[in-house]
């Protein structure tokens, strides 16, 4: 190979590492109750990026220490509430959900995350939307 390519190479995954770091996002979810007239749309953020991993591919030749599947996850959130307008006044019309105020590279909680797979695509309104920014 020649110094030309494996320098590219080289500049290209430093490039890439650092443009694709674990950050909070920008991301709009779509919140309705069957009892209520409205879907409120909530922007808020969450935790997206790239995460260095290791390849499993040896793990019977390897600790269990040298392993690590990380994905990007809260290190810092906030929960804040939400009003759905349009509930009937035996309805409970309050939405709580997570802001990310900060993120890191590490393991997946359960308790507050699908460690998974990315979930089916159901992030929409099915009633008249409002906005909420806050």
């Amino acid at each position: 190979m020649s110094p030309f390519f494996l320098m590219s190479l080289l500049l290209g995954l430093i490039f890439g590492q650092t443009a694709s770091l674990c950050a909070p996002s920008e991301y709009t979810i779509h919140v309705e109750k069957r009892e209520c007239a409205y879907c409120l749309a909530i922007n808020t953020t969450i935790c997206a990026g790239f995460c260095m991993t290791r390849d499993s591919n040896g793990k019977k030749l390897l600790l269990k220490s040298a392993l690590s599947q990380n994905v990007c996850t809260y290190k810092e959130m906030l929960y804040r509430t939400a009003l759905i307008p349009g509930c009937p006044h035996h309805t409970a019309p309050y939405y709580s959900y997570p802001v990310a105020v900060s993120c890191k590279c590490g393991k997946c909680n359960t308790d507050y995350s699908d460690c998974v797979r990315e979930r089916l695509r159901t992030n929409y309104c099915t009633k008249p939307q409002k906005l909420c920014n806050l």
